[in-house]
């Protein structure tokens, strides 16, 4: 997979993740700022690294899953490897200006 290939599968997949929403925040998970790291190998596998607003979030298997058969249906992604991470721990820092708008943060 080229280099462009790769970056076209990223925004797919970036694209797919913004489809994604915790049950109780009416905002999508990438504009959140959930989403640390996505890793397109060449091979067409994906690491992903993500969080959550708290560790005893209730969806957490539920997002988790729907994260994963979300991404592997992209076009060129060929497994993917969903990480759950708390570190950095998540801070309304990290959300988009438009997630912050949309929350009433800002």
């Amino acid at each position: 997979m080229t280099q462009e290939e790769k970056t076209a599968v990223e925004e797919r997949i970036v694209d797919v993740l913004r489809t994604v929403y915790d049950p109780e925040i009416p905002v999508n998970i990438y504009d959140l700022g959930l989403i640390y790291k996505v890793d397109v190998k060449e091979t067409g596998d994906v690491d992903i690294d993500m969080t959550f607003t708290a560790p005893s979030c209730p969806a957490a298997d539920f997002i988790l899953e729907d994260v994963r058969q979300k991404v592997d249906s992209v076009d060129g992604v060929r497994n993917a490897t969903v990480n759950l991470v708390f570190e950095p721990v998540w801070d309304q820092s990290m959300m988009t200006e438009e997630a912050r708008v949309e929350l009433g943060f800002d």
